[in-house]
């Protein structure tokens, strides 16, 4: 990050007619500097950050504007949104990419510094909320939210991770600011405090909580889903840099649909790009990204998710980040329906994939989808030397988890997956016969 910083600078000191966005006259030989702040391990957002960097598609649309103008484009890589809206407010950023709750304390500090900045399209969404997740130590004895009353939780306050963290505390009836300890931590250092013991739990968003189960390092307490409210992350740009620049704005708005495209028609090698580029098992990027992933991928700002950001504005007020956002000044979809034309309104109001059992063979490049969990069960059973990973959708909520880290019921004969102990447990106490047994115990009955 430091390194792209410091290139960012030499690019405005070595060319004096440069600007982060500036102005320059079409057909004068000018050179304009676009810098993109994003946030690579932020899995949701790759279609307008660490995707599309490595596709390149932004800077060859920017090529075909044909405007006379040499554009450089300068990628800033961040962990949170919050140095993101700090670089945006201060001129640096012309564009940017972060979760729900980030995006409105962007919207907050644009109004309060007169740096106003607008959300232009979406990156990633879960309409139930399935992107965050609360995990605790894999020999953790907690099982329920209500057993983390008194306990120590990590969480990155301002998050969307954070909202997720509030909102279930609030409905298992714990108190969110003196019912629990919580540790405002970034989300590797929470990590790092869940592993050493001084965190009890985590609360965070993509792509950790699968990060850290696929590692054998966290289990999950709490899925997101259960709230069954849409968690999203989107783009955000400068108000003035989109005025002055709308063909900027639009070039690299049509970018993100084609990197939207390629991750959805191609989303094995979608996974493994972001991998290479991360850091992160591909195996851990499909878990939200897949064909079937956690994450649905479209461009389009839906009514549900300017919906789910006004009643996020309350958490945020309530823990002092923000006052009354005015949520419907700071959307701004004009530039993305230009983008997209005529497919903009069937995108919008498009049913997200449902949910599915995959299995990702070693050597694949292509996954296999199955009917039923146990069908899926049954091929593991059949390959036990060939499965790179298995993901199963939860039977209630339909978040995707890794199959060898779900939680397991059998009732009447079928084979029902969940993300959590709590959920799986409720479910077998509400229908007689069923109780949870262990993922061996499951692919035994299918063998």
């Amino acid at each position: 990050m430091k390194r792209t910083a410091v290139a960012a600078s030499a690019v405005v000191l070595l060319l004096p007619l440069s600007a982060c966005g500036g102005a320059a006259e079409a057909g004068s030989g000018s050179t304009v500097t676009v810098t993109v702040g994003y946030q690579s391990k932020t899995i949701n957002t790759v279609t307008a950050g660490t995707l599309l960097r490595s596709l390149g598609y932004f800077e060859k649309q920017l090529t075909s504007l044909g405007d006379g103008i040499t554009y450089k484009v300068v990628w800033q890589d961040y962990a949170t949104g919050a140095p993101i809206t700090a670089q945006m407010t201060a001129g640096k950023i012309d564009i940017g990419s972060m979760g729900d709750f980030p995006l409105l304390i962007n919207a907050a500090r644009g109004k309060q510094l007169n740096r106003p900045t607008h959300l232009v399209s979406v990156t990633g969404y879960n309409l139930r909320g399935g992107l965050n997740t609360i995990v605790t130590a894999p020999d953790s004895k907690l099982t329920s939210l209500k057993d983390l009353k008194g306990k120590k939780v990590s969480t990155s306050v301002g998050s969307a991770a954070d909202g997720t963290l509030v909102r279930a505390l609030q409905r298992a009836g714990i108190d969110p600011n003196e019912g629990i300890e919580k540790l405002n931590q970034q989300p590797a250092v929470g990590a790092s405090a869940l592993a050493a013991g001084s965190a009890d739990a985590l609360s965070q968003f993509v792509a950790w909580p699968g990060l850290l189960t696929y590692q054998g390092k966290a289990k999950a307490l709490y899925d997101g889903a259960q709230l069954n409210l849409p968690t999203f992350h989107g783009v955000t740009a400068r108000a003035d840099f989109a005025q002055d620049r709308p063909a900027v704005l639009e070039a690299f708005l049509k970018a993100q649909a084609q990197a939207t495209d390629y991750l959805n028609a191609r989303p094995v090698a979608a996974a493994e790009k972001v991998a290479e580029a991360t850091g992160l098992p591909a195996e851990v990027v499909y878990l939200y990204n897949g064909a079937h992933g956690i994450s649905t991928f479209d461009p389009a700002v839906r009514p549900q998710l300017v919906s789910a950001l006004k009643q996020d504005v309350s958490v945020l007020k309530a823990a002092k980040l923000t006052g009354d956002v005015d949520v419907d000044a700071f959307v701004d979809d004009q530039y993305v329906k230009k983008a997209l034309g005529a497919s903009y309104g069937k995108q919008r109001a498009a049913t997200p994939p449902a949910a599915a059992s995959e299995v990702w063979p070693k050597g694949a490049q292509r996954t296999r989808t199955f009917t039923s969990p146990a069908e899926l069960l049954g091929y593991v059973a059949a390959h036990p030397d060939g499965i790179r990973a298995a993901y199963v959708p939860d039977a209630t909520t339909g978040t995707l988890w890794f199959a060898d880290k779900a939680v397991w019921v059998t009732d009447g004969g079928r084979l029902l997956p969940f993300v959590t102990p709590a959920t799986a447990q409720a479910y077998a106490d509400r229908h007689g016969g069923a109780r949870v047994i262990t993922y061996a115990d499951a692919l035994e009955r299918v063998a």
